[in-house]
């Protein structure tokens, strides 16, 4: 399975080219700023874009981002959830980049729910297609001595 990541940032430059990641992708997640009320209320027009240009079957995830900056919250856990419930599918969870809480669960998570869709044959094919070289680690030399300093006479 090849995961590839594109973070387009939420900026309207990246619009069309968004539209043609969305095609081919089997997850998507969403990121807003649980301290940017402003990056909640986007994630409507994001959201059309999915059902635009995404395939019907593309995992959805969305994820409040800054964790860490409780105290600076503007959007609720609720509200998260709230929102996600609204769309068939949508999973929700909570996390923080610069803490990396919640980082690494929820890209296992979103590529569990992508393989638990495929079909056993595509799997199948993907794994046979597959190169897997195992070879012996190299052998690491040992740290050479520091080189001596030249003395100059004379």
């Amino acid at each position: 399975l090849l995961l590839l990541l594109r973070d387009t940032a939420g900026q309207e430059r990246f619009n069309s080219i968004t539209s043609a990641y969305y095609r081919s992708a089997k997850g998507i997640i969403l990121v807003y700023d649980i301290t940017k009320k402003e990056t909640f209320d986007d994630l409507p027009k994001w959201m059309k874009m999915i059902d635009k240009y995404a395939s019907e079957d593309a995992e959805l995830l969305l994820v409040g981002n800054k964790l860490d900056c409780e105290v600076d919250r503007e959007i609720t856990r609720q509200q998260g959830e709230k929102f996600a419930q609204q769309i068939t599918g949508m999973r929700f969870c909570e996390a923080s980049a610069k803490d990396n809480f919640n980082v690494d669960e929820i890209f296992l998570k979103l590529v569990d729910d992508i393989l638990k869709k495929m079909p056993l044959d595509v799997i199948r094919n993907e794994l046979s297609n597959s190169i897997l070289s195992l070879q012996p680690e190299p052998e690491i030399p040992p740290e050479l001595p520091p080189p001596r300093p030249h003395v100059r006479c004379c």
